[in-house]
């Protein structure tokens, strides 16, 4: 509860501290998951789908945050001065969800690997949250709950390990990373674990 109560806070200002900003998004997103997974063990699996997509549209802002500088270095004159301003006063704060396929493009391109096919299923829950199972397949891409689950826990797996292995060092060697960061690492970690075992032994 008390991890909780740190998505009720106000985030920093990215043009204050990208740093203190994308601390404060990946803790968004470890916290957005672990509610996820919450609602996933409740069987309500269109807010498990809405919250797998919260948790990584936070984690792209925190990616664009923590590579701004890199990103910027990919154009020149007055096109790098043009993006620079775009993604600090627009991109990072708001992640806009029509932008976020080129966002997450930008993000790849930063070097992280097949970030804009997991962004591609986390728009696909995204779809999934408002419409459900479709068999039909006309307003969602998910024809059963299974399906949707599969690619919720999938989603979250690859939030973990871009956490761990990517913004995590980062984070540590500016001195952003937190007990809470450990805290909520290691709550999704092992709720996800008990999950992904659950889901393996059901009937499906």
């Amino acid at each position: 509860m008390v991890l909780a109560r740190a998505l009720e806070k106000p985030l920093p200002k990215p043009g204050e501290s990208l740093v203190g900003y994308a601390a404060a998004r990946v803790l968004e997103a470890l916290l957005e998951a672990v509610l996820a997974i919450e609602f996933l063990e409740r069987g309500y699996t269109r807010n498990a789908a809405g919250k797998a997509f919260v948790a990584w549209r936070a984690l792209t802002a925190a990616l664009l945050a923590l590579e701004e500088e890199k990103l910027g270095r990919q154009m020149e004159g007055e096109e790098r001065r043009w993006l620079r301003r775009w993604l600090v006063e627009v991109a990072i704060p708001r992640v806009p969800t029509a932008r976020l396929k080129p966002l997450s493009r930008l993000v790849e391109k930063s070097g992280y690997s097949y970030f804009s096919l997991y962004t591609d299923r986390a728009l696909d829950l995204h779809d999934y949250q408002y419409h459900g199972p479709d068999p039909a397949g006309e307003l969602s891409k998910y024809p059963s709950e299974n399906d949707a689950v599969e690619d919720i826990l999938s989603l979250l797996q690859e939030l973990l390990h871009v956490v761990t292995a990517r913004a995590k060092p980062s984070l540590e060697r500016a001195g952003a990373w937190t007990r809470s960061h450990s805290e909520a690492a290691r709550q999704l970690e092992g709720r996800l674990a008990e999950t992904l075992r659950a889901h393996a032994e059901s009937p499906g």
